[in-house]
């Protein structure tokens, strides 16, 4: 009889862990494919606009799913046998301000990383990006103009990928924006923040109507085009969470990966430290320029801030700086003094590409290291 009642007990107890493991799997399957019935979704909705409104250039085959802009949305195609009219007013009406919330955005994207890239592809789909990366919506009066600063070196693969991305979101926030790719000469030790600081003066000098300045790796992705590239009455961190780190922000001081600054903002904490040799550090030595001048970090809502990264093993030449915790320690007494103010640098050629600028310069190499004993 006992032996009965514990081979009963001990099938109920197995019948429950089944149900919970399935429960478990359930549930895990509806968050992973979240993001993918979002994006179908969107194609649905793209496809059923299109149905009703037949675009001769819309190409509804990209994975980004974006559309070339060829003007406002309500206006309609020419008839191929309509001819312009020789009496028709010239006089057209003054473009409004684009909207706070653009209406064209898509919302969870689908980014992946496994399709073949090349920059052909890349200037394909973009034809209204002018030369040097540059571009503005021909519909309304966009709110800022945007400098996009990318510190960079050897990163061609990446770049490819990250501008197959950015250039349509960009397009359908209604950025004015221009892409600059700020390349380090030489094969010293590498200096992100350095490079950034140069991106800004160089962005200036080629447009000084600038007023925005975004700052972002180039192995950074985000994964919603909500999550707005414009500067706000704080200074913006938009890499709230990356897939590397779980989609979770991986400290309250996080300042790392994609981040956003006025430019007054940008002047008011003297830039960023031109001293962070290597890698690490200087993202939480701007994140205390920030606080030590008196503002606060803001941040999108951490399901729109998501970002993929793509894969890459640790840059050559880009260690881990073994100064970058003592440094991080004596932000009040270096700010003033080491930032945009002690910038030098020597400028080595301006390219202007199809898709961005290239901005290449030559930014030094670290002091040497006093001796230990």
């Amino acid at each position: 009889m006992t032996r009965l009642l514990l081979g009963v007990t001990l099938e109920r107890i197995c019948k429950a862990v089944l149900l919970l493991c399935l429960l478990h799997f359930v549930i895990i399957m509806i968050l992973y494919f979240d993001v993918y019935a979002q994006h179908l979704d969107f194609f649905s909705r793209f496809n059923a606009r299109n149905a009703s409104r037949s675009h001769p250039f819309s190409n509804s085959s990209r994975p980004n799913g974006t559309v070339p802009s060829y003007g406002p949305a309500s206006a309609e195609a020419p008839s191929p046998s309509t001819k312009p009219s020789t009496n028709q007013s010239t006089t057209e009406k003054p473009l409004q301000p684009c909207q706070e919330t653009p209406p064209g955005l898509v919302g969870r994207l689908l980014i992946e990383f496994s399709s073949p890239m090349s920059m052909e592809r890349v200037q394909r789909e973009n034809p209204d990006v002018r030369q040097g990366g540059k571009y503005s919506p021909p519909d309304c009066l966009p709110r800022q103009k945007v400098a996009i600063l990318i510190p960079f070196r050897h990163r061609e693969h990446h770049l490819k990928y990250w501008l197959h991305y950015l250039h349509p979101i960009l397009r359908r926030q209604k950025v004015a924006y221009g892409i600059y790719i700020i390349n380090q000469f030489g094969e010293d030790t590498f200096n992100r923040a350095k490079l950034l600081n140069v991106g800004f003066m160089e962005a200036l000098k080629d447009d000084e109507e600038y007023d925005c300045f975004i700052f972002s790796d180039v192995d950074l992705i985000p994964m919603d085009d909500r999550n707005l590239y414009r500067c706000y009455e704080q200074p913006r961190h938009f890499a709230v969470g990356m897939d590397k780190f779980g989609f979770r922000l991986p400290y309250a001081g996080y300042f790392g990966g994609v981040s956003g600054l006025s430019k007054s903002q940008f002047l008011k904490i003297n830039g960023f430290p031109n001293e962070y040799w290597g890698w690490g550090g200087e993202d939480d030595d701007i994140f205390n320029r920030i606080s030590l001048n008196g503002m606060k970090v803001s941040r999108p809502d951490i399901r729109i801030g998501r970002y993929r990264m793509i894969k890459h093993e640790r840059d050559k030449h880009n260690e881990p700086n073994p100064q970058r915790f003592t440094k991080i320690q004596n932000t009040k007494m270096t700010m003033k003094r080491d930032g945009i103010s002690s910038l030098q640098y020597r400028l080595v050629e301006i390219s202007r590409q199809p898709m961005y600028t290239n901005i290449t310069v030559e930014i030094g190499r670290p002091p040497p290291r006093l001796a230990r004993g």
